[in-house]
């Protein structure tokens, strides 16, 4: 017997900047279902980035971030014939967007002393310029499945 399709939630557009890309990165900040906070802090951080890189749009800086934090190879392990292999296999666009954001999130939340907001826009600015925690934890990813590509066979 079949097992039922997982069907995709479609998540509409945030007001203010009219992207997806934006709101399921308000959704990942949003803690306990308190949107309108998350809401806050996410356009505050736009706000902060707006001024600091001096740019009329902010979603272009967010943009570059989200693709310089996103890995393309990551490592699974697999238990084969009584061993553990990390085998490395390459990551689905939407586990991409998915990592980079949390990634860029948990950064931010490891800051201490500052509002939020300002630790987000601190991350997203370094991480669009390929500096920043998000970016060193995608190297090192990328870095463990380069160690461990003898293994690639393994992978189905």
């Amino acid at each position: 017997m079949r097992r039922k399709r997982k069907f995709q939630k479609v998540i509409p557009p945030d007001p203010l900047y009219n992207n997806v890309l934006v709101q399921k990165f308000i959704n990942y900040v949003m803690g306990e279902g308190k949107k309108s906070k998350a809401r806050t802090i996410v356009y505050g951080a736009f706000d902060i980035i707006k001024e600091k890189t001096k740019t009329e749009n902010p979603l272009e800086v967010f943009d570059s971030a989200i693709r310089n934090s996103s890995p393309v190879l990551e490592v699974k392990s697999k238990r084969i014939g009584g061993a553990t292999y990390q085998v490395p296999r390459e990551v689905a666009k939407n586990r991409r967007i998915a990592l980079a954001m949390r990634w860029i999130i948990e950064a931010a939340n490891n800051q201490k002393g500052k509002p939020m907001k300002e630790k987000l826009a601190q991350e997203i600015i370094a991480s669009s310029k390929n500096e920043g925690s998000a970016v060193k934890k995608r190297e090192n990813i990328h870095r463990m499945a380069e160690a461990n590509r003898a293994f690639a066979h393994f992978a189905r």
